[in-house]
């Protein structure tokens, strides 16, 4: 099942938390999410799973950025969450959605556990202007049904910023 707005307001504190929290940015059944001002794109190809991928930093100016089609743009989420006893999972907004932006790829699927900033894998299917603090996901938790093991990965959780890829971390 997953929770209503409301449940998500009872739980904020104890099995739910996002900092920072806006009222404002609650729905009926999830919570928008907004963009930080920092990118990452990778500079060196082709990627290779079985090492660091290099990586440079973008910052997003106030009067936007334009994302081009064919590029991966790695972004966050400016709202750290906290999340215990339930799945958090993430989804776009439908008006980023109808704009030809994705915001993830494979990883809108959050584990039990799972504390930190959420990595955004975002593409478009043709050019459009961002603007860091758009409220551009939203995040909606579903409970879990028998005994719970919270996710304890070093890979991503805590994070403190933009994850690129650590698959490599797996062949070690």
């Amino acid at each position: 099942m997953i929770l209503t707005g409301k449940e998500i307001l009872k739980r904020l504190g104890n099995d739910i938390k996002i900092e920072p929290y806006d009222a404002k940015l609650l729905n009926p059944n999830s919570y928008n999410l907004c963009l930080h001002e920092e990118l990452l794109v990778y500079t060196n190809f082709p990627l290779d799973m079985k090492q660091p991928n290099p990586t440079e930093k973008i910052i997003i100016p106030n009067e936007g950025f334009l994302l081009e089609p064919g590029r991966l743009y790695l972004g966050r989420t400016i709202e750290f969450t906290e999340t215990h006893n339930l799945v958090p999972m993430l989804e776009g907004r439908s008006s980023i959605g109808r704009l030809g932006m994705f915001v993830h790829i494979t990883a809108g699927f959050g584990d039990v556990g799972f504390k930190g900033f959420w990595t955004l894998e975002i593409q478009v299917i043709h050019p459009l202007r961002v603007y860091a603090g758009v409220q551009i996901c939203q995040i909606f938790y579903h409970t879990v049904e028998g005994q719970i093991e919270e996710y304890k990965s070093g890979k991503y959780q805590a994070n403190q910023g933009i994850q690129p890829s650590l698959l490599y971390k797996d062949f070690e």
